[in-house]
């Protein structure tokens, strides 16, 4: 039992990481900007960046902003703090020739001669190019205007609150699928006579997950199709945060109460009185967060 709760929690969080690691853009200051993670660090197109100086030469941009010594001698920090396999003795020789009028460098150069992995470059048509941890893309972006930082710095910040609360929901319905499973094992094993056909069976689960919507949303997926005819998935894919953490808790509530072989109707009506006072306690905690 253990290793099998240990095998859906390793889905569970494997779910969550695929969905934060899809490719993203912010625009700032009418620059579309592309950004990726890469070990859950943010990174952000230099190249992208680099385009609002010189749109049609972006990686001279960035090997100008590389081979001043202030540059090169941030990276090195960076790379040491960050880095375990950084090649400290090279980067030392970089620093030196950086003070060197004929000094060129570039991202490519960097990462292969000194095992970085603050600066990547990716391939691709779209979104290819070189990118960087967000503390260096920040560092660049000063370098090309002090305004464009901020404006970058601010962009960047409400994409990490909207990501936020993206990471939330998603946990929560993530966590209510989990949860279902406990739900249908509760039904399989308490409402479900070994002789009934499979299209019956599909019936006592959807009957049942109906239990739960009635409960919680005050009508049935059939009903809420019928209301919402041009939205994709169901109506648990439209829940609040705190509608899909009252849903698994009632999950829970529910597969105890049917393994207790309480009817349906009390089911009911015990449910819909958890719903109310757990959204409402919900809510309530939301709103003293807000006064705070």
């Amino acid at each position: 039992m253990s290793y099998l709760c240990g095998g859906i929690w390793k889905i569970f969080i494997r779910k969550i990481l695929v969905n934060m690691a899809k490719k993203e853009t912010i625009t700032v200051k009418g620059t579309e900007i592309v950004l990726f993670k890469r070990e859950q660090e943010d990174y952000i197109s230099l190249t992208d960046i680099a385009k609002v100086r010189d749109s049609e030469n972006p990686s001279q941009i960035i090997s100008l902003w590389m081979r001043t010594y202030s540059t090169i001698e941030y990276l090195g920090l960076w790379e040491m703090l960050n880095n375990p396999n950084f090649k400290p003795h090279i980067y030392e020789g970089f620093k030196n020739e950086s003070a060197k009028p004929h000094f060129w460098m570039s991202a490519q150069k960097w990462i292969a001669e000194t095992n970085a992995i603050g600066i990547t470059s990716k391939s691709g048509r779209y979104g290819g190019g070189t990118f960087a941890h967000s503390d260096i893309a920040f560092k660049f972006a000063a370098w090309i205007s002090a305004e464009f930082e901020l404006y970058l710095v601010t962009e960047f910040k409400r994409l990490k609150i909207e990501e936020n609360k993206q990471l939330g929901w998603s946990a929560k319905r993530e966590l209510a699928k989990i949860n279902y499973h406990i739900h249908t094992d509760a039904i399989k094993h308490s409402l479900i006579p070994p002789e009934l056909m499979p299209q019956q069976i599909s019936y006592i689960y959807a009957d049942e997950a109906d239990v739960l919507n009635v409960a919680l949303f005050g009508i049935t997926a059939k009903q809420w199709r019928e209301a919402n005819p041009d939205l994709k998935g169901n109506i648990r894919d439209y829940a609040t945060i705190n509608e899909l953490i009252c849903l698994s808790n009632m999950e829970n509530i529910n597969a105890v109460l049917i393994n207790d072989n309480v009817p349906q109707r009390d089911r009911l009506v015990k449910l819909n009185q958890i719903a109310i006072q757990q959204i409402r306690v919900l809510q309530d905690n939301e709103n003293r967060k807000y006064l705070k």
